[in-house]
């Protein structure tokens, strides 16, 4: 039986994590996660590919809002579920332009200091409906300031695979998942056409490319050459290294550590399928 073993979220882009026994599934993924980003220059998404300082940012999410703490010094900021300016603007992620609200002067002024760079803190609305790629998803489908898609789904014996590689193990946030299950072969998250949890359907769309913030330390903010390295030599296809699947969903509901998952249909298309040399 395949099992959900964890849920995530990260309420602001590129921050640090929250585990989850129970997650809302909204019309854009996960209940505030990816709701809010900062953004630097030509109003940009900023993520520790620009700023390593940013995995020291870890968030959590109460009755009243989001909190931001950073490690080096213990010092928190307060975000408001409601922004506190009514001010639009355009903002970017990677190809993709929607709109976005200020949230707070203060709020701004504290982030750059603890970056070191100018920042501001932007809120995606409930207006703001940011399209998925539409090569890969039907129309009308929507997402936060996630990376392109919904949510991010991962087999526990996927990253035991890889550890059993490794010159030393990591943990399961080099990989920022939404969703973490235990059960089946490793990677078999890469075939997973139609899969429900809980009743919501959803859809493996695109295998989900890695870049070089699976090399940072989300706990000192170091960088090294893992997991990279490693995957490079197995998990490559056309100059791109892949770990875990993107989804996107039909519907809303709610998710709990402990639900089974259900795999109702296969991927049959090439692009889904790579094969570790061993088995090659």
């Amino acid at each position: 039986m395949l099992q959900v073993s964890a849920l995530y979220i990260y309420p602001i882009k590129s921050l640090g994590g929250i585990a989850l026994d129970s997650a809302h599934v909204t019309d854009r993924g996960l209940q505030y996660d990816r709701r809010w980003m900062l953004i630097y220059e030509n109003n940009r998404f900023l993520s520790q590919r620009e700023n390593i300082q940013m995995a020291l940012l870890k968030t959590s999410v109460e009755v009243d809002g989001v909190w931001v703490t950073y490690k080096p010094d213990g010092t928190s900021i307060h975000i408001p579920f409601i922004p506190q300016t009514e001010e639009l603007l355009e903002v970017t992620i990677w190809d993709d332009t929607c709109t976005a609200q200020l949230v707070s002067a203060e709020i701004d002024a504290w982030f750059t200091a603890k970056l070191g760079m100018p920042a501001r803190l932007v809120y995606m609305p409930d207006s703001s409906l940011r399209q998925t790629d539409p090569r890969y998803t039907s129309e009308g489908m929507v997402t936060s300031f996630s990376d392109g898609y919904p949510m991010l789904i991962i087999g526990q014996a996927s990253l035991d695979d890889l550890n059993s590689r490794m010159p030393a193990a990591l943990p399961m946030d080099r990989f920022r998942p939404n969703i973490v299950f235990t059960g089946g072969n490793p990677y078999s998250e890469d075939s997973m056409k139609h899969i429900t949890i809980n009743g919501i359907n959803m859809y493996g769309v695109k295998l989900c490319a890695r870049c070089v913030m699976t090399t940072v330390d989300q706990v000192n903010a170091t960088k090294g050459k893992e997991p990279l390295k490693t995957l490079a030599k197995y998990r490559a296809r056309n100059n791109k290294i892949y770990f875990g699947q993107n989804l996107v969903h039909n519907g809303t509901g709610v998710m709990n550590v402990g639900d089974e998952l259900t795999v109702l249909e296969l991927h049959e298309e090439d692009r889904f399928f790579i094969m570790p040399p061993e088995q090659a």
